[in-house]
């Protein structure tokens, strides 16, 4: 590329910058889909799907137009979206997004912060620190408590369960990050047979196998069953959980952590949507004794409702997180402040804790008690409607899922399908006691009740279209 078309390229892309006309153009967009999503198809139709393939074709060969890069994105690609900021997807326990969370994303997004060190952005470095403090106020955590900021519960729980393998093993004397695993004092693992895929996932990638887990029975809700635990020992990692995937059922985690520290064990609770129901008065008892945990999990982005994606891992050992995750460089401009590669293990990274402090900022405690709450009432009105139009409740409804049977799993898994198919409302499948069952996540403060009769009569219409396709000569 010669000189001049450099320099045509740069002062184009100043001009794009400082006219504004790209970001009003999807402010315009962002208003046009906000304000039609609760209404649009939960899920696209074919129309939308094959409106995707404007996207198959050859890299351009020159520079095009930042407008109709905007434009293209938008006309083909905001109507192949699945609609989970409206009131009615109820599956993957996706959350929404709190409005004010948004514009601070998008705010935030124009900085384009790298999150890495204070000096690459004091603002991110001042917004962890203040959000760490305000998490711990709102969860009743110890003050001691550090938290990490990364993409979700996945590297959450990587990172938690990081640090205790460091302690524990350091407490062995053995140094992980000197000597590696090989040749490592062996270490248990402790967890309940409904534990989540993701902590199967991370224990691999630490180095444990899954065949070492010492799997712990369940009662008929998922949760652990406190006189199947085994003798816990100082070399012992237990893995307790805050909200069973399926039907939302915790842990005894107050009794699961008094059996472990009167053993020298680490407990790490896995709270991706759970744990924010610690910050609602009338279902805190649900979370009683997370403040004894050492390490902790939770996503902002589910029940909390701030933007994708948004991670976080709290931990009462900020020696052990900070070993664990240690980074380092001879360019590395290291400060009195908080550094937030410290405490996460990538070094490049967004800045998700404008997020987080948005969505606080604005909800404050009684908005996050009350949106919590309302979750609950949501999914509570959702099983007694189907309970009435004759489905089969398969829970106890204590949070914000429930476990849905049709009666048997082949007319339950064809009811899943045509609800999917209808656009009216997304749900997904799954297994629970070896049944197949219809999974129903309540994540969105969109949801109302409106939105829950809706769903429950796309419920009705499918089954019995499920049910005439199946009897059928």
């Amino acid at each position: 590329m010669s000189d001049k078309a450099t320099d045509r390229l740069q002062q184009g892309m100043f001009q794009e910058m400082q006219d504004g006309a790209i970001l009003e153009r999807a402010a315009r967009y962002g208003k046009e889909y906000a304000a039609s999503v609760c209404e649009r198809r939960v899920y696209p139709d074919e129309d939308a799907i094959k409106g995707l393939d404007a996207f198959d074709e050859a890299i351009p060969e020159v520079t095009g137009d930042a407008v109709e890069v905007l434009e293209r994105l938008h006309t083909a690609g905001s109507p192949g979206t699945v609609a989970q900021t409206g009131g009615r997807y109820f599956g993957m326990v996706n959350g929404a997004l709190v409005p004010a969370a948004l514009g601070a994303r998008v705010l935030a997004d124009v900085w384009d912060q790298n999150a890495v060190l204070y000096a690459t952005s004091p603002v991110n470095s001042k917004l962890e620190t203040v959000v760490e403090r305000w998490l711990c106020d709102l969860l009743g955590l110890p003050v001691c408590t550090v938290a990490g900021f990364v993409s979700g519960t996945s590297m959450a729980t990587l990172c938690g369960l990081a640090a205790a393998r460091y302690r524990l093993l350091l407490n062995a004397g053995w140094e992980v990050n000197r000597q590696g695993m090989n040749g490592a004092p062996p270490i248990r693992i402790v967890t309940g047979q409904h534990a989540h895929g993701t902590v199967i996932k991370t224990l691999t990638l630490l180095g444990f196998g899954d065949g070492c887990i010492e799997w712990v029975d369940v009662d008929e809700q998922g949760r652990i069953v406190p006189e199947a635990l085994p003798n816990l020992d100082e070399r012992t990692i237990v893995i307790a959980q805050a909200g069973n995937v399926n039907s939302g059922s915790f842990d005894p985690i107050g009794h699961i952590c008094e059996n472990a520290k009167n053993a020298g064990a680490w407990v790490h609770v896995d709270g991706a949507f759970g744990l924010w129901a610690a910050a609602c008065q009338r279902l805190s008892h649900l979370t009683e004794g997370i403040e004894m945990a050492d390490s902790l999990s939770v996503d902002a982005h589910k029940t909390l409702n701030a933007p994708y994606d948004c991670g976080i891992v709290l931990a009462n050992d900020r020696e052990a997180l900070m070993a664990a995750l240690q980074n380092s460089g001879d360019y590395v401009a290291f400060s009195q402040h908080r550094d937030g590669m410290m405490f996460a293990p990538e070094m490049s990274r967004r800045a998700r804790a404008v997020d987080v402090w948005a969505t606080l900022r604005y909800l404050g405690r009684s908005g996050v008690d009350e949106l919590v709450w309302s979750l609950y009432q949501r999914a509570s009105q959702f099983a007694g409607e189907l309970d009435a139009a004759g489905f089969e409740v398969l829970n106890d409804v204590v949070f914000n899922q429930i476990v849905v049977s049709c009666g048997t799993d082949e007319l339950t898994s064809a009811t899943i399908s045509l609800i999917q198919a209808s656009g009216e409302a997304w749900v997904g499948g799954s297994t629970w006691f070896g049944r197949t069952v219809i999974r129903i996540s309540i994540c969105s403060w969109a949801t109302t009740t409106k939105d829950v009769t809706r769903s429950v009569q796309a419920f009705v219409v499918a089954r019995e279209e499920a049910g005439t396709a199946m009897t059928a000569p």
